[in-house]
């Protein structure tokens, strides 16, 4: 299948591309959606765009540690499934798979609704949005989810309203390194592709911890490039889940992730 190939791109040369992205967004191929920077709720989507996603995604709730959760996502009955990569109009689609920190983190959130009830939360590369949706669900008195894709921010609002949610705000914004509010608690999955990234994320989330006592929670299924990073020694195991066969399968045969909450030690704060 063509999609097998085109997933392939996206699993291994995420490391360079979506960390290239995020450390100098310039936009994607749509030049109609380039100066777009931030969604709220009552804002309207292209139809066109609307219309192209609900054609060339599937409403799915299986496969996945979140049955609960409703998404539009590329599977095997999706035209693109079989199409070449290429004729995608536009930026790689990263947001149309759920990929396993993800997961990790929205199935914590939905079983421990205490993590974030009443608190605000920050979904940092929120993708799909399933964990930004976890936690609107959950009980979150103020959500924000954060992408540097425009159409991932336009598909979070068609998932928001498959599970009967009013859109959160959505950036679309690289945040790294810059000033982002005040948050009780920052979640982030799937992000630990590249070095530079990883070193900007370890320093970025430091500081938001040291000054604004904020939670941070780290989804990731144990990739080499998470494992190996000097942050590793700074978080602390909170659960581990068991990967269905389906995202097994969509992932290279990974068979759990794993939720970390980052507490960095106070030695390091000057680092």
């Amino acid at each position: 299948m063509a999609f097998r190939g085109w997933k392939r791109l996206l699993l291994l040369g995420r490391q360079n591309t979506f960390a290239k992205a995020w450390r100098s967004r310039r936009g994607g191929p749509s030049l109609r959606w380039k100066r777009c920077c931030h969604w709220s709720a009552g804002k309207s989507l292209d139809p066109e765009v609307r219309a192209f996603l609900e054609e060339n995604t599937e409403v799915t709730s299986s496969g996945h540690l979140t049955p609960e959760i409703r998404l539009r996502l590329l599977t095997p009955r999706c035209r693109f499934w079989r199409e070449k990569p290429d004729l995608w109009p536009y930026g790689d689609p990263f947001w149309a798979i759920y990929w396993p920190g993800g997961q990790a983190l929205s199935r914590y959130i939905l079983d421990n609704p205490r993590v974030v009830k009443g608190r605000s939360v920050l979904d940092l590369g929120s993708g799909c949005g399933a964990t930004a949706i976890a936690a609107v669900m959950s009980g979150a008195s103020q959500v924000l989810a954060n992408d540097i894709d425009p159409i991932a921010g336009m598909a979070m609002i068609l998932n928001c309203e498959l599970n009967h949610l009013n859109p959160f705000p959505i950036t679309i914004k690289n945040i790294i390194n810059s000033e982002a509010g005040n948050w009780d608690l920052i979640v982030l999955g799937d992000m630990f592709y590249d070095e530079q990234l990883a070193d900007g994320l370890h320093h970025w989330l430091r500081k938001f911890i040291r000054i604004q006592q904020t939670e941070v929670l780290i989804g990731d299924p144990g990739r080499h490039q998470f494992l190996s990073h000097s942050i590793r020694s700074q978080l602390h195991k909170v659960i581990e889940y068991s990967l269905p066969e389906y995202t097994r399968q969509e992932n290279n045969g990974l068979t759990s992730s794993i939720v970390w909450s980052y507490q960095p030690s106070n030695s390091l704060e000057n680092c």
